[in-house]
């Protein structure tokens, strides 16, 4: 039965005059995101249920049919890969700390008081139920994924410090998540850097359009370590999940203070009530609402023109034979076929180096002093492999040096297509070091 109001926060829906079709039952995005993630809480994990789950499996394993064999092997892999970040999450957090990534916090740290004590294995267990979505979280703090990985140790080693004053009132999420947001702050502060833009670099061709936002410490994060990505049955929620880790999202996020930042993902990313967030942030409700309304108009400002908002933007099969079109050109190495993927204005950065190129004709130009076997910087020949980086296509490239018959590990491109009534063309091309390949399940070498 229609209803007119949102089934998670009970405010009006918005009138469907004229419209057909299923309606929503949640009044905004958040809303959504809160109902899915309440219906999907982790199921109780323990290490003996770990080891027993092994132990099943193990004994189910035979060498015919070979069907049979490999899909067992594979979820036995899976619950063995578990154990052991359960055991590492234990040996890293009961050891000394040794040299921590936030170093002198700037916030306070609550004092561990009397209550319910946790064991060593079962503190393992309950940080690994919730390992990927804080990770996800530093990342978006932070925007880098070699920050947010250290973020998460120091959040569970916190964690571990306090887990006597963890006395259950909360949700344990709510409680990492309370000192994840607390770490990452640290960071932050700490570090006090900000995007600044682009400079000209001599003897480059930059194109005439505006220098782009410099952010050197902006990395790519890969889908298959996204909370939600494996869930098919709530495709929405996936989405949902997928658009708060958009390249160009975090990228206008890096724009925001500290706290700024903090109020906004718990809020519009995470759909945590300003209740919530107030106590994570250990600050007042009004203080919260504040915050969000300066963080939410400055993210606008610094979103591209067709982007003023967080809706859904799952890539389309359009999009994925031009990605396929587009990595068949880089292995020709034919120019004419990359520029007609591209749109007239389409941006291409490199972060953390300093060269950036604005135009479709001064990305050709870039591309072709090293692509070009005739140039005398001529790199080599190229192959790609597709991946999904941020709820983006992506696309690793492999270049083959002259006179060598390995392919190495080159560049990791992840790719933003144009608006609607644009056609499928790129609009933004973001290209990455080659270190986080294996993050990506990538090899280094073809």
């Amino acid at each position: 039965m229609a209803t007119d109001v949102c089934a998670v926060c009970g405010k009006p829906l918005a009138a469907r005059a004229g419209r057909t079709g299923r309606g929503s039952v949640y009044c905004s995005a958040a809303c959504r995101q809160k109902a899915y993630r309440e219906r999907r809480q982790p199921r109780g994990l323990t290490v003996q249920g770990l080891i027993d789950d092994i132990g099943r499996r193990a004994g189910q394993l035979a060498p015919e049919p070979a069907d049979a064999l490999y899909a067992t092997v594979g979820e036995l892999s899976e619950s063995v890969a578990r154990l052991r970040r359960v055991a590492r999450t234990v040996r890293d957090t009961t050891q000394d700390a040794g040299d921590s990534v936030t170093a002198d916090p700037v916030t306070q740290r609550t004092e561990a008081a009397p209550g319910t004590h946790l064991t060593e294995t079962e503190f393992g267990a309950l940080t690994e139920q919730y390992r990927r979505e804080i990770q996800v979280h530093c990342y978006r703090m932070t925007g880098s994924y070699d920050e947010a990985e250290d973020l998460v140790q120091e959040t569970f080693l916190r964690a571990w410090r306090a887990r006597d004053g963890f006395q259950g009132r909360a949700s344990a999420r709510t409680w990492l998540y309370r000192i994840a947001t607390n770490t990452s702050l640290d960071l932050l502060r700490r570090t006090a850097r900000r995007p600044q833009r682009y400079e000209p670099v001599p003897g480059m061709h930059h194109g005439e359009g505006e220098p782009p936002a410099r952010i050197t410490w902006l990395q790519p994060y890969p889908d298959d370590e996204m909370p939600l990505t494996e869930e098919h049955e709530q495709p929405e929620s996936a989405a949902v999940s997928r658009e708060t880790l958009e390249l160009v999202l975090l990228a206008a996020i890096q724009h925001l203070p500290p706290r700024q930042r903090a109020a906004l993902v718990l809020r519009d990313a995470l759909g945590l009530t300003a209740a919530e967030t107030a106590e994570a942030l250990e600050t007042s409700v009004a203080s919260v609402n504040s915050a969000l309304q300066r963080a939410r108009p400055a993210l606008r400002a610094h979103l591209p023109p067709d982007r003023s908002d967080w809706r859904t933007t799952v890539p389309t099969e359009d999009q994925q034979a031009v990605l396929d079109r587009y990595m068949a050109a880089v292995g020709r190495l034919d120019f004419e076929a990359m520029a007609a993927l591209l749109t007239e204005d389409v941006t291409l950065t490199m972060p953390p180096n300093p060269y950036w190129f604005v135009g479709r004709d001064a990305v050709i130009d870039f591309v072709r002093v090293s692509l070009d076997p005739a140039s005398p910087m001529f790199f080599g020949h190229w192959r790609s492999l597709p991946t999904r980086a941020n709820g983006q296509l992506a696309t690793a490239h492999y270049v083959r040096r002259p006179g060598t018959g390995v392919h190495r590990a080159q560049v990791l491109d992840v790719l933003r297509f144009a608006g609607q009534g644009q056609g499928d063309r790129i609009a933004e091309i973001t290209s990455f070091e080659p270190h986080l390949f294996p993050a990506f399940g990538l090899p280094l070498r073809l």
